[in-house]
């Protein structure tokens, strides 16, 4: 008892001011429950993290695009070189590009009477309205981007790195200021992948152009190898690997899962990521992978166990915690030179086959 009172810190905080910044609230104010545990992920992330020494993939669950954290949050992160890799449900990537093609999402209300917006041709997010015509006219686009791509496999990344080149240039004709996700990913060649292409408008539209014999095919062993490459490039190199984790589902197995892919199935030597951070609104008490603890992971050969002191799990809204940790960041963090992996795809892929080629199993 007397060790954990000399390691612990005294709750004096002084008056919160006016003016007071982000990462000086953070810091001096978020002393107990889960905004201790937001701090110490901003404070993990800024001083040990985002260093030129670690990958950093990060994942993105939940609907984060249609409420704007794509442009105001994951982009800038993006820029800043603190995302490498990065893994998102297909509805993010569908949503965000309609802030490329410049059309409405609107702050609405959870309660609006549902039978009125379909008579008006309105859908909802919750809280957030769109015309039905915004669909629409967002499923042309991914059909008019993707009709003549030639009929051959592409890994999501491949996939998105096309639909971003696009995007940038309708949000360019368009005069729509601020980048979005996909098209600050296609310029900084920054791999996206998309575990479940299939569930998402996105892999509708894919699926449509294949009745009629055209665009890409979905290489999802692709996927699941090329992650794996570029977690093992960065532990061959003698760096270390992170996952910042933002929900839960699948992105969040998916990155974590790498991992496994190194070990168990292909043979390697490794001992898990070496730092995790997530933020969830899940509970590890019902079994499920997006509560699962950094504990768990260990278990799956996830997280070095060795490390996982330099994990944390704050359970909060990710639309609460990802701006304040991107402004904190934005304070607090150096930034890095984007590692752009996806000009790398082919080496790192070429370094995983003879890794495990030459693995003792």
């Amino acid at each position: 008892m007397h060790d954990a009172m000399d390691r612990a810190r005294r709750i004096a905080p002084s008056p919160v001011v006016a003016g007071a910044s982000t990462s000086e609230l953070i810091d001096t104010t978020f002393l107990a429950y889960n905004s201790a545990r937001l701090k110490e992920a901003c404070q993990l992330l800024a001083r040990e993290v985002l260093k030129p020494d670690v990958t950093v993939g990060w994942t993105i669950s939940g609907a984060l695009t249609p409420a704007g954290l794509g442009g105001s949050c994951l982009a800038p992160l993006m820029r800043a070189g603190w995302i490498d890799w990065l893994v998102a449900t297909g509805a993010n990537l569908y949503h965000d590009l309609h802030h490329a093609l410049d059309k409405p999402l609107m702050a609405g209300r959870p309660n609006l009477d549902d039978r009125e917006l379909r008579k008006e041709g309105l859908v909802r997010i919750y809280d957030i309205v769109m015309p039905y015509e915004v669909l629409l006219s967002t499923d042309e686009f991914v059909r008019s981007t993707l009709e003549f791509v030639p009929t051959r496999p592409f890994t999501t990344p491949e996939l998105h790195a096309v639909l971003g080149r696009a995007a940038g240039i309708a949000r360019a004709a368009r005069g729509v200021p601020h980048p979005t996700v996909l098209d600050t990913a296609a310029e900084l060649s920054i791999p996206v992948f998309c575990p479940a292409p299939g569930d998402s408008s996105i892999g509708m539209n894919l699926a449509a152009l294949s009745l009629r014999g055209k665009g890409p095919m979905i290489d999802v062993t692709g996927d699941v190898n090329l992650s794996a490459a570029i977690v093992w490039d960065a532990k061959r190199a003698g760096k270390k690997s992170a996952v910042v984790i933002v929900g839960g589902g699948t992105p969040k197995n998916f990155a974590l899962q790498t991992e496994p892919h190194l070990q168990e199935v292909l043979g390697l030597a490794d001992v898990g990521h070496d730092f995790m951070v997530q933020v969830t609104d899940a509970r590890p008490d019902t079994g499920g992978l997006s509560g699962a603890t950094p504990s768990e992971a260990v278990s799956w050969g996830k997280v070095n166990p060795d490390e996982l002191h330099r994990t944390v799990v704050v359970y909060l809204d990710a639309t609460v915690a990802l701006p304040l940790l991107t402004a904190y960041l934005m304070e607090r963090a150096g930034r890095r030179v984007p590692s752009r992996l996806l000009d790398r795809r082919e080496d790192l892929m070429r370094g995983l086959a003879a890794a495990s080629d030459h693995a003792v199993r």
